[in-house]
């Protein structure tokens, strides 16, 4: 189901703050409003999240067919196709003429929340965040199997955070990473990020215990609730983060012209 049909059922108060604080926790270097639709685009990483259009008003449909020309042209600028992220944000109108213009879906979303003194979960171990944003970007590349040439942009992503982050990293004794987590605080919400256990290790408990170290770090930082996206067709993901406390706030996918998908 499209996430415009979950609205009657989703908190949109909450949509919102989540939405805002997600802007801020994986921030783009461009933005600029387009009435109430925000257009994030980063030339240095391919994100689909860091470049697309996110209508932040769910009675914003004005000029549908315009709006979305002079996105695609500042879109063409990045050599970026023209993306909308729709969330249950986004007016049933702009939904409508996305579908009837035949543009396709991709990667539906979840966002999870959960309340923090519920982190107390059994398995949870003591581990400090490291310091070195090399070494924690080089190793979410290879836990990942990533191109080496994404490390700049990845960098200057983390680095344009402004909150207080903590980069998890979990190594082998020989060096080798096995899994990674970004958490990112804001105020009393903490994001979780980058969450990524090496394809040798996994299903050794490595994901329970770095989300459990984050969910503490965050929690020791004054944090009372965490979130965290996570794609709806990832099982084992989302099995885990259920098991933790986390649950459904609302969903997004997003639109390109079918053409461009």
């Amino acid at each position: 189901m499209a996430p415009g049909a979950e609205r009657g059922r989703v908190d949109l108060p909450m949509v919102r703050r989540l939405e805002a604080v997600g802007f801020r926790s994986w921030p783009a270097a461009s933005v600029h409003y387009d009435g109430s639709w925000l257009v994030r685009l980063t030339a240095g990483h391919g994100s689909k999240r860091l470049n697309s259009v996110n209508p932040l008003d769910p009675s914003d449909h004005r000029d549908l067919a315009a709006r979305l020309s002079r996105a695609s042209t500042r879109f063409a600028e990045y050599g970026r196709p023209l993306t909308v992220r729709q969330t249950p944000l986004c007016s049933p109108q702009l939904s409508a003429y996305l579908d009837g213009e035949g543009w396709t879906r991709l990667d539906e979303s979840i966002v999870m929340a959960m309340d923090l003194p519920a982190a107390t979960h059994p398995g949870q171990v003591e581990h400090l965040p490291v310091k070195d944003l090399a070494r924690f970007v080089d190793a979410r590349l290879a836990i990942c199997n990533e191109d080496a040439r994404s490390k700049a942009g990845l960098s200057e992503v983390i680095n344009a955070i402004r909150s207080e982050t903590g980069l998890f990293l979990f190594e082998e004794p020989d060096g080798t990473p096995s899994a990674v987590a970004l958490a990112v605080q804001d105020n009393d919400l903490c994001g979780l990020h980058q969450i990524a256990v090496a394809p040798a290790h996994r299903r050794q408990g490595l994901g329970r215990n770095i989300l459990a170290a984050a969910l503490r770090w965050a929690a020791l930082k004054g944090a009372q609730k965490a979130w965290l996206a996570v794609e709806a067709d990832n099982a084992p993901a989302l099995a885990l983060y259920r098991d933790f406390g986390f649950a459904e706030v609302y969903r997004y996918v997003y639109r390109r012209p079918g053409d461009a998908a």
